[in-house]
């Protein structure tokens, strides 16, 4: 019987060991830290400035194009030379190195339709070009689309595989093979 006092008193302890008080004492810390920390110091605030906005699509902080360059969807020209060649969608389909202003990229051509082109795109192309979404055939040219469907280029055959043109900032731009 006492066996069974001795067990219950060891539980009894045991259980109330469990509900001893577990937070850190800030004032009691070998470091000395009383865990009091000070409110921040409140800094000054400079004054506040009102003033009038432009109006919506008044200036703005970019500059302008150069004079002879002109807005996107603009036709730089509407109509191919005299000595423009007879161009075909089929034969413009595929791969074409492209030289603009100096530098080289691809451009790739298919016949998937695209609003009223054909879907088309650049790989390493600056400028207009790197906006290219498609292409169509219209007059002896090649007409190069951006996306939203404005004109930013255009070319006419010269040779049997070679297309020279502009974009329509001016740059000079040739396809060939």
């Amino acid at each position: 019987m006492q066996f069974r006092y001795v067990v219950t008193g060891l539980a009894v302890v045991m259980s109330l060991a469990g509900c001893q008080r577990t937070s850190y004492d800030y004032n009691n810390s070998p470091s000395g830290n009383s865990g009091y920390t000070p409110p921040l110091q409140a800094q000054p605030v400079p004054s506040v400035q009102s003033g009038s906005l432009p109006p919506p699509g008044g200036s703005t902080q970019f500059p302008t194009a150069p004079g002879n360059a002109a807005p996107a969807g603009t036709n730089v020209a509407s109509a191919a030379p005299a000595a423009a060649m007879d161009v075909t969608k089929e034969a413009m389909v595929g791969n074409w190195r492209v030289s603009n202003g100096g530098a080289s990229c691809d451009m790739f051509l298919t016949l998937t339709n695209l609003g009223s082109g054909s879907r088309g795109g650049t790989r390493g192309c600056a400028g207009e070009l790197s906006s290219m979404g498609s292409w169509e055939v219209s007059n002896k040219m090649v007409l190069f689309k951006n996306r939203a469907g404005d004109t930013i280029g255009r070319v006419y055959k010269t040779g049997e595989t070679k297309y020279d043109g502009t974009t329509n900032s001016g740059q000079p731009l040739t396809l060939s093979r």
